[in-house]
């Protein structure tokens, strides 16, 4: 209780105090440190609390714009937390957590992170980062090496050179795709003769300079919603962004792309880039990089390829050749944040070339001086914490063969569940696992058997109805709190292409047993047959037909 203790006081001993002094063990922050250094699943189990409160409710709780002319004890502050936010957070970690592209983290990286916040290092420059940006530069080589193999002269001559770059670290696959847009922009419309480039004059007087009516990005219509972001940050605009017909294992259709390609080259459209999918956010499946490199190279165009969530399957030795192709690529984002286990805030892109990064290189007076090897000079970001020391650590202390068993196991998980919905009949799999990703739903087999001979009419309301069915499961298991699956639309081949509402489930969390998979199939049974409106409706529809 704190009603008998002396209200604190901003005084310059009280903020002295706070940047000098540690908690006491025994404080409230002190026990939760200690209790999350040595059982982080139990102290998150115990404080987020697992029914779902609306967000309305919540907003409550944090509704005051007013800054605090009051300040508060660490201790009392911090029990707030516990109430107000910590309670209500996400337990992303929990092996029944399987909705989302999160997982468990390792251990070590609770103490590493501390320390990477004590130290505070700023990546954009060397006089804020010193030994961190050697680092950052080495991790890049890695991962650079880990696409495109390149010989050990290569890395060598380029890892740490003033006047190249492999690659660029970033918050997250966005700030990567934009990156490498960027470039491929930079680059496509380059100075040339007196026209000093888009950096410089625009995009307006670029499209003028070289004659073209404007340019497009191509890329599935899985494609990630980042890249029409970057396209109108770059000012080519969001339809800019051109998508091309999946076939039915959800991978761009070659035979669209060739003619997609064609038309707009006919209208005078430059194909800035093309973007391969490596894993895609919706159903984890991969392009076909080769085809699509080859493409690229007879449009003459940047290849990139968004590996944001498949891109750790190089890892893996067994499974690396489902990313075959990828090597071919101008550009490729990893987030070492999704399948690297590492925590939120990590994404990053690597060049092929080493010199491509010059189109976007920036410089200051104060900061990023020609010559000099401040990574700012190549990256959209400035100030940014050293979150290549999280990525270093994992690949030193679980290695490539460490980072193979988690990846083969999530791929192989994948693949067990999708053969439990397979033998259940009451389960329809609606994308095969390529990767650890797959979707589903429920419906029972008399449904799956009248769907096979329904005409579309009948087709449509049938599937109309097990829509709403999908949704009310899948948010009652979530408001239960016993497990969490996502959903999503997705266009089914043997629906005619209709959007259809199905389950989505990723399992990369090393934790998740083939226990908990039956369990959750299990709960979605139990959960639709207490349907009182949309399985009893479904029924009537079909014999009434």
């Amino acid at each position: 209780m704190t009603r008998n203790k002396r209200a604190a006081q901003a005084t310059p001993e009280s903020l002295h105090q706070i940047f000098t002094i540690p908690e006491a063990p025994d404080s409230t922050l002190g026990r939760i440190e200690a209790e999350i250094s040595q059982n982080l699943n139990g102290f998150l189990a115990k404080s987020i609390v697992a029914t779902d409160k609306p967000l309305t409710e919540i907003e409550k709780d944090f509704a005051q714009s007013q800054i605090p002319e009051q300040p508060q004890y660490v201790s009392d502050h911090t029990h707030h937390l516990l109430d107000k936010l910590i309670s209500q957070s996400v337990h992303t970690s929990s092996p029944s957590f399987i909705g989302h592209m999160t997982s468990a983290l390792p251990y070590f990286l609770l103490p590493l992170t501390k320390l990477m916040t004590g130290l505070n290092q700023n990546l954009v420059k060397i006089e804020t980062s010193k030994a961190f940006t050697p680092l950052e530069r080495q991790v890049l080589g890695m991962l650079h090496r880990l696409v495109y193999n390149e010989p050990d002269d290569f890395y060598q001559e380029f890892m740490h050179s003033a006047g190249h770059s492999l690659g660029a670290f970033c918050s997250g696959g966005t700030v990567a795709n934009i990156t490498a847009l960027w470039v491929a922009r930079n680059n496509l419309l380059k100075a040339d003769g007196e026209f000093k480039g888009v950096a410089q004059q625009g995009l307006h007087k670029a499209l003028q300079h070289y004659g073209y009516q404007g340019v497009a990005i191509v890329v599935s219509e899985r494609g990630h919603y980042s890249l029409k972001k970057a396209a109108d940050i770059l000012g080519i605009g969001r339809e800019s962004v051109i998508s091309v017909a999946t076939d039915e294992h959800n991978r761009i259709d070659i035979e669209q792309l060739q003619r997609t390609c064609a038309e707009l080259e006919s209208q005078k459209i430059k194909v800035m880039c093309l973007v391969g999918v490596a894993g895609t956010t919706e159903t984890g499946n991969v392009d076909p990089l080769t085809e699509m490199a080859a493409i690229a190279e007879q449009y003459n165009c940047h290849f990139h390829v968004d590996a944001a969530w498949g891109g750790a399957t190089l890892l893996s030795n067994k499974y690396r050749d489902v990313l075959k192709g990828i090597e071919l690529a101008d550009s490729v984002t990893i987030d070492a944040h999704k399948q690297m286990y590492v925590p939120m805030g990590a994404g990053l892109v690597v060049f092929k070339n080493p010199a491509a990064v010059a189109s976007i290189e920036h410089h200051a007076e104060y900061i990023l001086r020609k010559g000099s090897k401040d990574l700012g000079s190549h990256t959209l970001e400035g100030s940014r914490p050293g979150m290549a020391m999280m990525v270093y650590a994992s690949l030193h202390i679980i290695s490539r063969p460490g980072y193979e068993l988690l990846i083969n196991q999530s791929i192989e998980k994948a693949k067990y569940f999708a053969q439990l919905i397979d033998q259940d009949s009451d389960f329809e799999l609606i994308s095969e696992p390529e990767l650890c990703l797959l979707t589903y739903r429920y419906a029972p087999q008399a449904v799956q058997s009248f769907l096979q001979t329904a005409n579309a009419q009948q087709s449509l309301d049938i599937n109309s109805l097990l829509d709403k069915l999908t949704k009310f499961i899948q948010k009652r298991q979530r408001e239960d709190g016993k497990s969490f699956v996502s959903r999503t639309r997705i266009e089914v081949a043997k629906y005619s292409g209709r959007k259809t509402l199905v389950f989505r489930v990723v399992l990369a969390n090393p934790l998740t047993t083939e226990q908990i998979l039956k369990d959750v199939l299990a709960e979605q049974k139990q959960i639709a047959a207490s349907s009182l409106q949309y399985l009893p409706q479904i029924i009537d529809t079909i014999r009434a037909t």
